[in-house]
């Protein structure tokens, strides 16, 4: 998930994180909240920084005193720094289920993909040109109106069934190889996204609000101990003889490759309801979204993190067995049954039973009255139905 680097070090995390400890207190917090989404400040540098910001009691001329430093600064420290950590993880953490659930999604279509193949070779007969035309074709295939002609000659009896099928599955061919070349772009997309986050310090501004020191003062100690930090770094290296490389971006490139910490988001009020959304998420794991609504639907989703946690558990239930593919491709494929003429006709649906002024009025007299009248009430209701429906 990350870039390749043809020119690696032999830099771990327990190294940078043994340089970092080594630094004064001072070091250790900036570097500490450089890399908050991987290193997490502790309690020595929450304290430290309560005592450290500029008290405005002395800048206004009070004499120096020992200072208490209240509950509430420390846990207004402690708030801020989880406030930009959370941000930071969980922006990470959104990259990389974007990147799993584009390959799980690849995945999946390519398997789909791989028993069309089959089934329009084994089944309908197509050679192996053919498919190739199919393939090549797929870009700038339209497949409505495709669509709307097969069931106008479906309709017409103007096409047998197998050869319906067989250009029914066809366009879902298709179909498929171009949500497949769309899933491909957003994957190298999510991926550029995911280096980015990745490789991205806490920004001067974050910086200043957790610490609360002059914008100067904090530039200074940071360029201080950056430098302090790299050095170190060198030192604890031992020398490979390969021209000198960037260790700044060397650590990010390092930390990326921890494990990504899982959070527990709560619903985001995506969708109606929770129970829709999954719904919807189960649609498109299997790839039954329609290919005009597929990208606005993935683009909901990239962009909520429960919906992304969802989508990721809903694939890894997906079944994929050869036999359950092939059943989908065919169910897809599949015409719309007529219906025979020595067939009788079905039944009228019957509409939906209404109470008349009788039953609402058996309903309103229900409300306030003793328990011992609701037996006869519910025969009152009852006959006014069937008395409805016999009418």
């Amino acid at each position: 998930m990350t870039e390749s680097h043809p020119m690696t070090t032999p830099l771990t995390a327990d190294t940078i994180a043994s340089v970092i400890n080594a630094l004064p207190i001072q070091g250790r917090i900036m570097l500490r909240l450089l890399l908050l989404q991987y290193l997490n400040a502790t309690a020595e540098d929450v304290e430290f920084i309560a005592v450290d910001r500029p008290d405005p009691r002395f800048q206004a001329g009070g004499k120096p005193f020992v200072q208490v430093i209240a509950r509430e600064t420390l846990q207004g420290i402690t708030d801020r720094i989880a406030q930009y950590r959370n941000r930071a993880l969980q922006r990470r953490e959104q990259t990389w289920l974007q990147i799993d659930c584009l390959r799980k999604q690849i995945s999946y279509g390519e398997a789909l993909c791989a028993h069309a193949e089959r089934l329009l070779r084994e089944r309908f007969g197509l050679d192996a040109d053919a498919t190739n035309t199919l393939r090549t074709q797929a870009r700038a295939a339209i497949p409505k109106p495709a669509i709307r002609e097969l069931d106008r000659q479906w309709e017409k009896s103007e096409i047998e069934e197998n050869d319906y099928r067989r250009k029914r599955l066809a366009i879902e061919y298709q179909t498929e190889l171009r949500k497949l070349d769309r899933e491909r772009k957003r994957l190298e997309t999510a991926l550029r996204d995911y280096s980015i986050a990745g490789h991205a310090p806490l920004q001067d501004h974050e910086l200043g609000h957790i610490w609360g020191i002059p914008a100067g003062t904090l530039a200074a100690r940071k360029a201080k101990f950056l430098h302090q930090y790299l050095q170190g770094l060198q030192s604890a290296l031992p020398p490979t003889g390969q021209p000198s490389i960037d260790l700044w971006k060397e650590t990010f490139r390092v930390l990326a490759d921890l494990p990504v910490e899982r959070s527990t988001v709560p619903y985001d009020g995506l969708d109606r309801t929770e129970a829709s959304l999954m719904e919807r998420l189960t649609t498109f794991a299997t790839k039954a979204t329609p290919e005009g609504f597929e990208s606005q639907a993935w683009l909901a989703i990239s962009l909520s993190l429960f919906a992304l946690q969802r989508l990721s558990a809903v694939q890894n239930e997906r079944d994929t067995d050869s036999a359950t593919l092939e059943q989908i491709l065919l169910q897809r494929s599949a015409p719309t049954p007529k219906e025979s003429d020595g067939k009788p006709e079905t039944e009228t649906v019957a509409a939906p039973l209404e109470l008349n002024a009788m039953g609402e009025h058996v309903l309103h007299s229900m409300k306030g009255e003793p328990h011992r009248h609701l037996t006869s009430l519910l025969f009152l209701v009852l006959a006014d139905i069937i008395a409805a429906c016999m009418a």
